[in-house]
């Protein structure tokens, strides 16, 4: 289904330079090129980058937004109820994502529903997309499952409990991803299982893989687990909160994720390197730049640039908090969404992504949730 907005509403220009405060940066600062109008439209989930740099921003109003590397809006495509999972992008240019209708869609570049598979529950699980093609995802259902690009049904996993966890796909196609049953699964291509790990809570994030196969991941128990790829803790480190942050990877291995009212980074060897404290709850995971820069998405309409020793860089001012995760395109821009509106912003001396494993919610722009090669 294709829906047209009034051009009046698509586009808002935003063409100014936001308030900055520089520490230890050459002059870094944040412009916000511009902003689209998302109509109202609460938007949550972390935005997606297509090859040909399409943004792609899901609403918890059901609408997928389609918009162009200058803000044009391309199309909206409607589902039958809100939206949390962040589309991910398949190598053929089709966009999957889930919806609380209880379906998992399939939509093409030009914003037609290819298909629409049902299931027992709300789809909050954001996809993860195979080498081979195979579409991954988890349900409220208690269910995780693996579709094939046509739609049709590959294999089904039960678990224990509603599955909001958006998997993560190692280098040798092990799917991992966490439960409400407090579970968190190693499963095999095929959908047998290889393994499971039991924490102290339900798993609600995302786990980020590092090039070694040690896969890392946080739980309501407040701690960031890290497994080697057999299942075996490694360590586990109490973070001094629950939290729905997915971590990501700098090119060293170091961590970082948002906890409660902290920004966070621990090494590899599990211990704490530094925190941050912040005044309110943001629990969206931050990105990491090839030049060390990591960014947050900070409480009080703020958009936070750290040094990876912890050393606060700068805040942009935005007109909203941001309520995803914000996502790197190639030439390093920045696009987040501040709840009603999806910014672009550029970076002043801003680098693309870090060559690491996972250095962003769902390892790269197209959101694939496929462990990267850190080239």
């Amino acid at each position: 289904m294709k829906l047209k907005l009034p051009c009046q509403i698509r586009l808002v220009f935003c063409a100014f330079s936001l308030s900055t405060a520089l520490i230890g940066h050459a002059q870094s600062s944040a412009t916000n090129l511009w902003k689209v109008d998302l109509h109202g439209y609460d938007a949550d989930s972390s935005p997606a980058i297509a090859e040909d740099g399409t943004i792609y921003q899901a609403t918890f109003a059901g609408r997928i937004f389609a918009i162009t590397t200058d803000g044009e809006v391309k199309w909206t495509f409607s589902a039958g109820s809100e939206i949390k999972s962040s589309p991910a992008i398949a190598a053929d240019g089709t966009i999957y994502f889930g919806s609380r209708d209880r379906k998992f869609y399939a939509v093409d570049t030009a914003g037609r529903r290819k298909w629409a598979f049902p299931t027992g529950g709300w789809v909050d699980s954001s996809p993860a997309i195979g080498a081979d093609g195979t579409i991954y995802f988890g349900s409220w259902d208690t269910n995780f499952y693996a579709l094939n690009p046509d739609g049709s049904q590959k294999w089904k996993f039960a678990t224990g409990g509603i599955v909001i966890s958006s998997p993560a796909i190692g280098a040798d196609g092990t799917v991992y991803f966490g439960s409400h049953d407090k579970k968190f699964y190693a499963l095999k291509p095929d959908g047998k299982l290889a393994w499971y790990f039991t924490a102290g809570g339900p798993i609600v994030s995302s786990p980020a893989i590092h090039v070694d196969g040690t896969v890392y991941f946080t739980s309501t128990d407040g701690n960031l687990y890290a497994l080697k790829p057999d299942g075996t803790e490694r360590w586990r480190l109490h973070t001094g909160g629950a939290t729905e942050s997915s971590p990501v990877l700098d090119a060293d291995g170091n961590i970082y994720l948002s906890v409660n009212e902290q920004t966070f980074s621990a090494g590899n060897d599990g211990k704490k390197r530094w925190s941050s404290g912040n005044a309110l709850l943001v629990d969206v995971a931050p990105a990491v730049t090839a030049d060390g820069t990591i960014y947050y998405a900070a409480p009080w309409r703020k958009l936070a640039a750290f040094k990876q020793d912890g050393t606060w860089l700068w805040n942009a001012e935005l007109t909203d908090n941001i309520t995803g995760s914000p996502a790197i395109g190639g030439n390093g821009m920045v696009y987040a969404p501040d709840g009603k509106n999806l910014l672009a912003l550029a970076i002043t001396n801003g680098s693309p992504l870090a060559k690491s494993s996972w250095p962003m919610f769902r390892a790269n722009p197209q959101h694939t949730g496929r462990v990267r090669e850190a080239k």
